[in-house]
This record gives C-alpha cells, structure tokens and sequence, in this order.
C-alpha cells in the first residue's frame, strides 16, 4: 500500500519537478582527450618514451598515444593509473606514498594501481576523467608528464564551442594585413596569417603547429632542419633561437609552396624584399625538436 501511495505521488508531481531532481554533468570528447595527450607528448619530448592513456570518468580509455620506443608494457601500466584515477578521483601518487608509509593493505585492492603518473582531469569540481603516463625515464617524469596533460584540461575546458562557418576575406583586408604582416583568421585548429619579411628573422620551432608557406612576393633563403643551439622557449609550445647549425638551405620565391611539419626547426636567413606569403598554421601532434 505504501509503494502504492508513493508511486501514485510521483505521478502527480509537475514535470518541472521531475527534471530538477536530474543533474547535468559535462563529459570528457575525443577532442579534448586529444588535445590533453598532444600536451603531455609535448612534455615528454626530453624523454622521447611514453604511453599515454586518456579516460572518462568511469575509467573507459578514450584516447591512447604510445610514443616511438616506449616498451609495450607501459600501454598497460599508463591505462592502469589512469583507471586508477579516476575511479577513486585521487592522484596516483598518494596512493604510492600511502605503500611506501606502511599502509601495503593498499596494494590487495585490486582496482588500484598505486604507482605515480595517472592524475585526474577536474573542471569546477567535477572529475571528468584522468590521464595516465608510464614509460618515461622516470617514475617522476612519470608523474610531470601526466600532470601537464592534466593542466590543459582548463584550456580545454574555456574554449568557447564554435560552428564552422564560411568565411570571406575582402582584398582590402588582405592588402591591409600584407602591410605590416597580420593574422587574418584564427580558428583554433588553424590560422591564416599575412605574413611579411623585410629582413632575416630568428630560428624558430613550432611545437604543436605544422606551417604551410605560399609566397607570392620576395625572395629568401630558407634553412630547415638542423640544431638550434641556443633554443628557448617564448611561448607554450614556442621555441626560438639566433640561428640553425647545418640543416638543408634552399631559396623560396612566388609561386613556391613549402610544408613545415611540426617540430621542424627553420630560419629565414637572407630576405631579398619585403617577402610577403601567406601562412597556414595547422596544429596537430607535439613532436620532439
């Protein structure tokens, strides 16, 4: 009789009232698991070995990165401490040091894997899901490079969602953005820059950016490849320097179209101009200089 009551009453409550008792949640995407594994790859270029694991919030792996060299087992042991957590929301870390201070019941509970690298992705409190590292030189470096994966999860999290739409670019603008050397379009995953060179410039390294060039105006030697000796970084995922040692040269002018991949060191070294080329920024997956 009881449930009876209570079903009845349930059905005679107003449907405002049925949604407020349902509470909305965000969800980690394939996009934001990418770009979140793109920044731990990007921190793992110093060790050039690392698995890299991506899951949800109940522990389902949702991107996985193993970078060239890495021994298989660390496939594993990266989803491991990322299922780690997540499911109990807590650092893996703590859960080592808990073992090495006594507390070795710990390592019977069979859904944990107490060893650091596996941190949780939280947005306003909530966590979305956590990413795991193993296979670096370091159980430390372990530990560094899941949590700058872990920090792009803030950026991830304030881009403004946006619809792809056709965009158009008056000639005035264009001329205007050649005058002094502009971006013309940006959207996230690429620009379009009005890019002008009046003389040599500094080495430069794009971390997560592959650059295409189509020069319309100018002449200039253009060195890729090579080492950067003195290499600093100036922005996230920007590294620059005064010149490249070795590398191929070559001499660019209108009508040539040259592809940057990403991570590829190149240096304007000699401008017969001004230059001027438009330049497509395209991000992707961080590489190692």
């Amino acid at each position: 009789m009881k449930a009876h009551t209570l079903l009845t009453l349930l059905a005679l409550l107003p449907v405002g009232a049925a949604r407020a008792q349902l509470a909305s949640s965000r969800v980690l995407t394939l996009e934001a698991a990418r770009r979140i594994a793109t920044a731990a790859a990007v921190e793992a270029r110093t060790d050039r070995t690392s698995a890299i694991a991506i899951v949800d919030a109940g522990g389902a792996l949702i991107y996985f990165e193993r970078l060239d060299g890495t021994f298989p087992a660390a496939s594993a042991v990266s989803f491991d401490k990322a299922h780690t957590a997540a499911t109990f929301q807590h650092p893996t870390r703590d859960f080592e040091e808990a073992v090495r201070n006594g507390r070795i019941a710990l390592t019977g509970v069979k859904e944990m894997t107490p060893l650091q690298g596996g941190v949780p992705l939280v947005v306003d409190g909530q966590t979305l899901g956590a990413v795991g590292v193993s296979g670096a030189t370091s159980a430390a470096r372990d530990e560094a490079i899941a949590r700058a994966g872990a920090a792009a999860i803030t950026q991830v999290a304030a881009a403004p969602a946006s619809r792809i739409t056709v965009t158009t670019l008056a000639a005035s603008t264009v001329k205007a953005g050649f005058a002094k050397g502009s971006v013309l379009l940006d959207r996230g995953e690429y620009q379009i820059h009005a890019s002008r060179r009046d003389e040599p410039g500094k080495a430069e390294v794009h971390q997560l950016d592959t650059d295409v060039f189509y020069v319309l105006e100018g002449s200039a030697t253009l060195i890729t490849g090579g080492k950067v000796p003195d290499l600093q970084s100036v922005a996230p995922y920007e590294l620059r320097g005064s010149r490249i040692e070795g590398g191929d040269v070559r001499t660019i002018g209108p009508g040539d179209v040259v592809v940057v991949p990403s991570g590829t060191p190149h240096w304007f070294r000699e401008v017969k101009g001004p230059v001027l080329y438009f330049a497509v920024k395209v991000a992707g997956d961080g590489v190692s200089p």
